[in-house]
């Protein structure tokens, strides 16, 4: 586990992130609570994950995982999970925001996520890894609907 590094993410029922590096849902307060919970915070992302974002959320720094061999504006890149960690500031806060390599790659690491449960299945290509749910506690956060569409969001943290 890695201190001081959350994640947060929308999931579907079949554990759907999204397709064509778009997001399958808006859901606006689901968008607001993510404002919320990012802010102040290093986003940590893959490259297509920063293509698709806004390119300065105020408030917070992007930080970009990729193979490539490139620089991107307003953004920090490390070219591995290594390079990255060793250049972790402990008095800073980071969490992983996407996509699902990344995910991936530090599901193990985390101290904290954020998930929002969206109760339906989508059509996706990209999706969230499974985990052992016995290794978290988890809090129900908030449980609504929003334009027909019904979801959870939950914090789990790890049981340390």
């Amino acid at each position: 586990m890695i201190k001081n590094l959350e994640l947060i993410a929308a999931v579907g029922e079949n554990y759907e992130l999204g397709k064509d590096n778009k997001l399958i849902w808006r859901i606006k307060k689901d968008l607001q609570t993510f404002k919320t919970i990012t802010m102040w915070k290093n986003m940590v992302m893959g490259k297509n994950t920063y293509d698709s974002m806004p390119k300065h959320l105020e408030g917070r720094k992007y930080i970009v995982l990729t193979r490539q061999n490139i620089e991107l504006e307003n953004a920090t890149v490390y070219h591995s999970k290594s390079e990255f960690i060793k250049n972790l500031k402990f008095n800073e806060r980071y969490i992983i925001c996407g996509g699902a390599q990344i995910y991936k790659l530090f599901i193990d690491d985390v101290e904290t996520m954020f998930l929002t449960h969206i109760e339906e299945s989508h059509e996706a290509d990209a999706f969230f890894p499974q985990f052992d749910k016995s290794q978290f506690n988890s809090e129900l956060l908030v449980n609504t609907e929003e334009n027909g569409i019904k979801y959870k969001q939950y914090k789990y943290t790890r049981i340390k």
